[in-house]
């Protein structure tokens, strides 16, 4: 097991009051092989320097989880196939 980080940018249509169960939703891969999710921030609805997807802005979200390399691959490609997130971006934290 590892630790990493995971940066996402959300589409600005979410609704922010089911913001955390939305987040929970789309980490279910991560405890159900293993893993288990440590924190999750959520920074709101920013600004962003260039749209993307024709949006300015997006709602920032960082998770801190614990999980191994194959449950991280299977949880950037699930990403990475709804529409409602714009970016994300996974970091393995140095231990």
């Amino acid at each position: 097991m590892r630790q990493y980080e995971l940066m996402m940018i959300l589409s600005p249509d979410v609704e922010e009051r089911n913001l955390n169960a939305t987040i929970e939703k789309l980490l279910a891969v991560v405890p159900a092989e293993g893993g288990s999710v440590e924190n999750i921030d959520i920074w709101g609805r920013r600004r962003m320097a260039y749209e993307i997807a024709k949006k300015a802005e997006g709602i920032y979200a960082v998770i801190n989880f614990t999980a191994t390399p194959a449950t991280t691959k299977e949880l950037e490609r699930q990403l990475g196939l709804n529409e409602s997130i714009l970016r994300i971006k996974v970091l393995r934290v140095d231990a």
